[in-house]
C-alpha cells in the first residue's frame, strides 16, 4: 500500500470539480481557483497544493500551513496567468486588437516576455515562466485524451513547414486540402501555430465540416493579403472565421519565443509557451500518428531531423510516419529526403518515410501507415 506522501494528487482546476469532493480537499493539487467564498472550517487539507488560489480575506495562509498544505502565491502582478487551468483560445490572445491598433493581450505579453523574460530573467519571472508552460502541458494532456472535446484520444497528425510561404503559393493550398481530409478521416491536426504552413494545416482542419468548394473559396479571400505582413492579414481572416463559423477543433502550439511571428487564427485550441525547446520537442512528441513536413527553411530542416532522431531511438516506443510534400524541394533542392533515407536505412522506420507531391498519396500514406 502506497504511503500517504506517495499518492497521486488528484488535479483540481474547476470548481465543479472542487465541489466533488466535499470538505475532503487532501491529496489534491487545487490549480487557480477563486475560494474567497469557500468555508474553511472544516476542510481537510492534508498534503493539499494551492496553485496561485484566491482566499477569504479572513484567512492567513499559515493557517492553512499548519492543517498541512502548501500554498504558492498568485504573482497577480503578471500579464500572464502562470497556474491557468486551459488553454488559450483566439478570442484570449486577441482581446483588445483591432485593425488600426494591436493592444492584444498576446502581444502585452509577448511585450513583458521581451523586456523581462527572454535573456536572463529574474528567478522568479524564470519560475512563474517554468509554471505557466506546465500549466500549458497538463492543459494539452486534457485535450489530446479527450477530457476537452469528450471525443476520446486523439489520433494526432502534426504538419510543419515554412512561417513564411504566402497563401498564393501552391503547397499553402495542398497543405490545407490534407489536413481537411485527414481531420475528415478521423485524425487530430496540430501545427506550430504560427502564419505560413503552419495557418495552412490549421485552416484545412477548420474547414473539415465543409466542401472542398468552400475552402478554396475561403483560400482565395486569403489570397488579398498573402503573407503575415501585409495590411489586413488577421483581418481578412476573421472574415472568414465568421463566414465560415463551424469550425472543427484543431490546435496550435506557437510561442513568444518568435513574437515576430503572430499566431494563426484558425484553431480552437492554442497552447502557447514561452519556451520554444518544450513547443518543438513537445509538437513532434504528440504527433504519434505522423507528422508531415511541408516546403521550409533551416527550422523545418532541424524539426525533419528531430522527428527521425525519435524514431531512430525509439524515444517515445513508438515508429510514426514522416511524410514529405514537395519532391523538389525536399529532395533535389536540399537533399533532405536522401540524407534522412540513408540514415534510416535497415531501421523499422525506413518503411514509415515518404515523399510525394499528390494531396491524396500523402493521406493514404498516412492512413495506412499507423504508429507501430
Amino acid at each position: 500500500m502506497k504511503k500517504p506522501h506517495e499518492r497521486r494528487l488528484r488535479e483540481i482546476d474547476s470548481e465543479t470539480a472542487l465541489k466533488r469532493l466535499g470538505n475532503n480537499w487532501s491529496h489534491s493539487v487545487i490549480q487557480g481557483l477563486n475560494l474567497s467564498s469557500f468555508d474553511f472550517t472544516d476542510v481537510q487539507c492534508d498534503n493539499t497544493v494551492f496553485l496561485g488560489c484566491e482566499f477569504p480575506t479572513s484567512m492567513a495562509p499559515c493557517e492553512l500551513y499548519d492543517r498541512g498544505a502548501i500554498v504558492f502565491p498568485a504573482l497577480d502582478h503578471l500579464p500572464y496567468k502562470p497556474y491557468r487551468g486551459s488553454l488559450y483560445t483566439r478570442d484570449e490572445l486577441m482581446q483588445g486588437w483591432s485593425p488600426e491598433d494591436d493592444q492584444s493581450k498576446d502581444l502585452e505579453i509577448y511585450n513583458h516576455f521581451s523586456e523581462l523574460g527572454r535573456n536572463n530573467p529574474s528567478v522568479m519571472e524564470a519560475l512563474a515562466m517554468r509554471l505557466h508552460d506546465h500549466a500549458i502541458d497538463d492543459a494539452l494532456s486534457d485535450l489530446l485524451e479527450g477530457r476537452i472535446d469528450n471525443d476520446g484520444k486523439k489520433k494526432v497528425v502534426g504538419i510543419m513547414g515554412g512561417h513564411s510561404t504566402p497563401r498564393t503559393d501552391p503547397y499553402y493550398e495542398k497543405v490545407a486540402l490534407i489536413a481537411q481530409q485527414l481531420t475528415r478521416a478521423g485524425y487530430f491536426i496540430a501545427t506550430g501555430g504560427g502564419p505560413g504552413m503552419m495557418e495552412a494545416g490549421n485552416l484545412g482542419a477548420y474547414f473539415a465540416q465543409y466542401s472542398q468548394e468552400e475552402l478554396l473559396s475561403a483560400i482565395d479571400k486569403l489570397k488579398t493579403a498573402p503573407t503575415y505582413k501585409d495590411k489586413g492579414f488577421n483581418d481578412v481572416a476573421l472574415e472568414v472565421i465568421n463566414d465560415f463559423p463551424a469550425g472543427s477543433s484543431t490546435l496550435a502550439i506557437p510561442t513568444w519565443f518568435y513574437g515576430h511571428e503572430p499566431s494563426n487564427l484558425f484553431s480552437q485550441h492554442i497552447a502557447k509557451y514561452f519556451s520554444n525547446s518544450l513547443r518543438e520537442d513537445g509538437l513532434l512528441a504528440i504527433s504519434v500518428h505522423g507528422v508531415i513536413f511541408a516546403p521550409g527553411s533551416a527550422g523545418t530542416t532541424q524539426e525533419v531531423f528531430m522527428d527521425g532522431t525519435q524514431n531512430h531511438y525509439l524515444t517515445f516506443e513508438k515508429v510514426s510516419p514522416m511524410v514529405f510534400l514537395g519532391e523538389d524541394h525536399f529532395s533535389t533542392k536540399t537533399l533532405v529526403y536522401d540524407c534522412l533515407k540513408r540514415q534510416s536505412a535497415g531501421k523499422k522506420y525506413d518503411d514509415y518515410i515518404y515523399l510525394s507531391d499528390e494531396v491524396h498519396k500523402v493521406c493514404e500514406f498516412i492512413e495506412s501507415h499507423p504508429p507501430s
